[in-house]
């Protein structure tokens, strides 16, 4: 079972970051989720991922978020969260949460295993610890 905390009002506003990058610039096809960091300093990335005609070189919007916080030299991450645009047929007209894929829960966990993630469980937006979304994460450590 999984450990959840309640989304405070700072949350939403992450929230709602990730929904107005997505929706400045979503392209059918191009840029359908957005993302947005927390660090711990307070500040707030947020970006869209890279759709690819290849979809091996898609880059997710949660690691651009990342990235752009760490070229802005902000390391720490306190909490992330993505969302999807809803596309032209369908009959959607907000954006929603989703929860961060495999290599985004590794990605994640490798810059910050206190990073908290923001995902929609049993019904509700909750937020918990990325490392109960990985379970026996792989590392180079040795046991």
């Amino acid at each position: 079972m999984l450990h959840v905390k309640p989304l405070e009002d700072r949350d939403y506003e992450l929230i709602e970051a990730a929904e107005r990058v997505v929706q400045k610039n979503y392209r059918n096809g191009r840029h359908h989720i957005g993302a947005a960091i927390r660090t711990t300093s307070g500040n707030v990335h947020a970006a869209v991922h890279l759709e690819a005609n290849v979809g091996r070189i898609a880059v997710c919007g949660e690691a651009m978020a990342m990235g752009k916080s760490i070229s802005e030299g902000d390391h720490e991450f306190e909490t992330i969260v993505a969302v999807a645009h809803p596309h032209p047929h369908e009959n959607i007209e907000k954006c929603w949460v989703v929860a961060p894929c495999g290599m985004c829960r590794e990605l994640i966990s490798d810059y910050g295993t206190d990073t908290d993630v923001i995902i929609s469980y049993n019904g509700e937006l909750v937020k918990c610890n990325i490392m109960q979304l990985l379970p026996e994460k792989y590392g180079s450590e040795l046991e």
